[in-house]
Order: structure tokens, then C-alpha cells, then sequence
């Protein structure tokens, strides 16, 4: 997908994307999950699999050594999802675990969830989240 630099991020921050969630994307570490989670968010609306895969934790039921079929799977989703707005509900943080529970409007709806990440070797990682319908 063809992205300017110099639009506002797709992650709400308000600030365009060269400022904001480029430099994680570029492979600068999220300082916390809550960056690590909108960075993400991010990736999909741009359609960078490659982000969403590395920053995906071994534990998540989606993470798969066949990367090329994830990585098309990613993509398809991308290439039919707007991705129209994220707003943050709760961020409870901790050293190694940490909460974002976060509401997306999508063009095929809201997608709420609580999601769970981990700090491995410096490194925040999705590892899972529970739908709230």
C-alpha cells in the first residue's frame, strides 16, 4: 500500500506516521505495550506483515513457522479492512505483563478487545486477547 510519510498515523496519535509509529515499524523497540499495540494496529492498516509477524509471541495461536502462508493471510485482511479509527479504553502496565484493551472501527465493525502482551528480552510481543462483544 502506497503511505506518505507525512500523513497522520493510522494509530490516532494525531502526529504523522514519520514521527510516530515508523521508527517501530523501522525497528525501533515499543518502549511499552501500549506502543507496541498501536504500532501494530498501524502495520495492519498499512499492510506490513512483516511488523505484525515479528512482533507476534511463539505462545499466540495465530504464530506459525509456515511465515509465508501467515504472511499472505495478513495481507488478505489488510487489503479488505479499512481501518477507520482506534481508541485506547485501559492500558494496565507491568514490567513483564502488560493490558491494552482497545476498541478498532473496522469496515466490518467494532472490534473490541483485551489484549495481553509480554516483555521478552527487551521486547514487547502480542500473545493473545479476549473478544468483547
Amino acid at each position: 500500500m502506497k503511505f506518505s510519510a507525512n500523513t497522520l498515523c493510522p494509530c490516532g496519535s494525531k502526529i504523522k506516521y514519520k514521527k510516530c509509529c515508523a521508527k517501530y515499524h523501522k525497528g525501533a523497540l515499543a518502549p511499552n505495550a501500549l506502543l507496541l499495540m498501536k504500532s501494530r494496529y498501524c502495520a495492519y492498516a498499512l499492510g506490513n506483515a512483516d511488523y505484525i509477524i515479528k512482533t507476534t509471541h511463539p505462545n499466540n495461536n495465530d504464530y506459525t513457522e509456515e511465515r509465508k502462508s501467515w504472511e499472505a493471510s495478513i495481507l488478505e485482511f489488510s487489503k479488505h479492512t479499512d481501518f477507520l479509527g482506534l481508541k485506547i479504553i485501559e492500558f494496565i502496565d507491568g514490567k513483564t505483563e502488560a493490558y491494552v484493551t482497545f476498541s478498532a472501527s473496522l469496515s466490518s465493525g467494532e472490534l473490541k478487545e483485551k489484549s495481553r502482551f509480554l516483555k521478552e528480552h527487551g521486547r514487547w510481543l502480542y500473545v493473545d486477547g479476549e473478544f468483547d462483544r
